[in-house]
């Protein structure tokens, strides 16, 4: 197998470099290359990193006449977008010397992906705890709050992401939606869900199912029903459609049943869905794993505090 190289750029704000292999071309100049293979910079831009030394080779910085040489690997850091910060902390239920498991606030996503960058879970949880090789072993959307297991060192993340591509972790989810008497016999719901690269939402159509979720109305009160969500897949918004398909939908969701778009820095009225335990059998250790979130959902311990508030409360 081919060893991995290393990147002679360290981390930036809790960041790995993007790192890019040239391929065979008509460039005469990397800058060239540069100034075509990266039409979201600005060709100034470019230039100015160039001078500066930002793109790096494993012989070390390239500049703007260095001759253009297929297969070279160059390394160098994005521009980081403009973020609003998300004023939530990130709760540490356990940690050992392989694996962080933390309350994730709703608002912040997962990994760095799209306008989504430094606020993110991962890359706060290296800034913060100074571990530069964290890296999820599964992930929460933005929306969602709840428990998150994150592995400590790459060389041992392998194990715990097929736990979960595997299926041999326990999740159960909590939610809070108009109460439906009905559900308090367990229901199971299966359907064919799509998500189209491009858009925001998912949605259901015919054909075989493709996903699986157990749901069960633990208590009510004053018209709503604290729900139990136990999911057997894990597609896209899977139990958020699926709650939407029995007629309840979680409060709080801005795409079911209806999309509506929310500035980045509108923390009011938090999707009302926790990931509340996570259950496993260690796969380095064989120790059982059992974890509770620490925290419970604000529309259930007020429902007024809930539609008025600006913070996710849980």
């Amino acid at each position: 197998m081919r060893r991995k190289l290393r990147s002679p750029l360290a981390q930036r704000a809790g960041l790995d470099p993007v790192r890019i292999q040239l391929p065979e071309g008509h460039w005469r100049t990397i800058r060239e290359h540069l100034h075509e293979r990266l039409p979201r910079v600005s060709g100034a831009r470019i230039d100015e990193k160039l001078r500066a030394g930002e793109f790096v080779g494993l012989d070390g910085p390239v500049g703007a006449d260095t001759p253009y040489t297929p297969g070279l690997h160059l390394w160098f850091h994005r521009d980081l977008p403009e973020e609003p910060h998300v004023p939530f902390d990130i709760p540490v239920v356990y940690r050992d010397e392989r694996i962080l498991v933390v309350h994730k606030p709703h608002f912040l996503a997962t990994i760095p992906r799209g306008r989504h960058v430094r606020q993110t879970a991962l890359v706060r949880l290296r800034e913060e705890h100074g571990l530069p090789e964290l890296s999820p072993a599964h992930r929460l959307d933005r929306a969602t709050a709840g428990l998150v297991l994150f592995v400590i060192e790459r060389a041992h993340r392998g194990a715990y992401q097929t736990l979960f591509r595997d299926r041999k972790v326990r999740k159960v989810y909590e939610a809070i939606a108009p109460a439906d008497p009905a559900l308090t016999a367990a229901r199971t719901v299966r359907s064919r869900i799509v998500k189209e690269r491009g858009t925001i939402a998912a949605f259901t159509e015919e054909g075989p199912p493709n996903s699986e979720s157990r749901i069960e109305l633990l208590e009510s009160r004053e018209g709503l029903g604290r729900y139990r969500l136990e999911p057997a897949t894990g597609r896209t918004h899977q139990l958020r459609l699926h709650m939407h398909e029995l007629g309840v939908p979680i409060l709080g969701d801005p795409f079911y049943p209806e999309l509506t778009e929310k500035p980045l820095d509108d923390f009011s009225r938090p999707l009302q869905l926790l990931a509340k335990t996570l259950r496993f059998t260690d796969p380095l250790t064989g120790a059982e794993h059992a974890f509770t979130a620490p925290r419970g959902l604000l529309a259930w311990e007020s429902f007024p505090e809930w539609e008025l508030t600006s913070s996710p409360g849980s």
